[in-house]
């Protein structure tokens, strides 16, 4: 019997960490010690990129609770354009950036907000994602967690840009990417290796923030319960 690559070993650890009976901080924390304990150099190698992203001040001045959320107009998972004014309209938001469909971090993440979906609908809000990937991949991560909220393609990373959240992932990270089988390109229809910072932007009906969590550590991620409370005030 062939012994299985590390892309299985991967997405096979990814669905056993979103199934574990933890809260979100547990879970992810679950796959980045799997990841560890599987090559010591992949995880010190995401060390390294997370100091370089810290150092150099990254998300910083992304907007702060208190400041208008710039608008976007952005297509969803089917190709219909939708804009932060005409959501924002409608109630608060939950607005959060992932890396792709093929993160686990992202799906064990995605899969938390499903989760949630139907509190955060009764309380009045939506929830949103954007990724830098296009819509057949959009789609995927839909799937993948039985999301109903929709998932928006941000490509090349425009409205990440704007508000400082992209950033270049690097030779070092991007070869070791590529061996784990996560070669973003195709995903992303572009060469550029660029990624957004995973972050989490609640925004109320007046189109501005009231609470947002931004780490270069892609491996934490906004708590649940800070997202409802948020979208509770």
């Amino acid at each position: 019997m062939t012994e299985p690559s590390i892309a299985e070993i991967l997405e096979e650890t990814t669905e056993r960490c979103r199934n574990l009976d933890a809260p979100l901080a547990g879970r992810l924390q679950a796959f980045a010690d799997e990841v560890r304990a599987l090559s010591t150099e992949f995880a010190d190698t995401v060390e390294r990129m997370i100091a370089r992203l810290k150092d150099s001040g990254a998300g910083e001045s992304a907007p702060t609770p208190g400041e208008p959320m710039p608008n976007f107009l952005l297509p969803d998972q089917n190709g219909r354009l939708i804009s932060l004014s005409d959501l924002v309209a409608r109630g608060p938001i939950v607005l959060a950036f992932h890396r792709g469909h093929w993160c686990p971090y992202c799906r064990i993440t995605a899969d938390a907000l499903t989760r949630i979906h139907d509190e955060v609908e009764g309380l009045g809000a939506e929830l949103i994602v954007i990724t830098p990937e296009v819509e057949r991949f959009n789609k995927e991560l839909r799937s993948a967690v039985d999301a109903r909220y929709p998932v928006l393609s941000d490509i090349d990373n425009g409205y990440a840009l704007m508000l400082n959240l992209a950033f270049y992932v690097g030779d070092e990270k991007k070869k070791l990417m590529k061996f784990a089988g996560w070669n973003i390109p195709p995903y992303n229809a572009n060469e550029n290796w660029t990624l957004p910072i995973p972050a989490t932007f609640v925004v109320g009906s007046d189109g501005l923030v009231k609470a947002r969590h931004i780490d270069p550590d892609y491996r934490k991620r906004m708590d649940i319960e800070a997202i409802l409370e948020a979208v509770r005030a």
